[in-house]
């Protein structure tokens, strides 16, 4: 019963004189959309993970930095991809990858010499 509903309702005959949809204009709006996504995602990911890329080859021993697990130290040692990182009465040995980010360490000595000054 159903089949013969579908073949019943089959597909609209089209409208004299209409013309056809350019295929091309069809997909405008799919190639704007991945345009969009590109720009407004893609792009800004590429270029942070660069700049992490680069922050990492970057690191050398008495830069103080913020591992992926919250841990705060100072770097003491580096034999090739390991990091061994002094958190004050230990020490840890971590994969560079683990390296977060590099703890801006000017701006907080030149804020503690401001509140000394006061």
């Amino acid at each position: 019963m159903f089949v013969s509903v579908a073949h019943a309702m089959g597909n609209a005959p089209a409208a004299a004189g209409a013309p056809e949809p350019n295929m091309f204009v069809q997909f405008i709006p799919l190639v704007l959309m991945l345009l969009i996504f590109y720009v407004l995602l893609i792009r800004p990911q590429q270029k942070r993970a660069k700049q992490h890329n680069a922050m990492l080859a970057g690191l050398k021993i008495g830069d103080q930095v913020l591992t992926a697990g919250g841990l705060i130290g100072r770097i003491t040692h580096i034999e090739g991809d390991v990091l061994t990182i002094d958190l004050g009465r230990t020490e840890v040995r971590i994969a560079r990858s683990f390296v977060s980010s590099l703890m801006d360490t000017k701006a907080k000595e030149s804020k503690a010499d401001a509140t000394e000054n006061k």
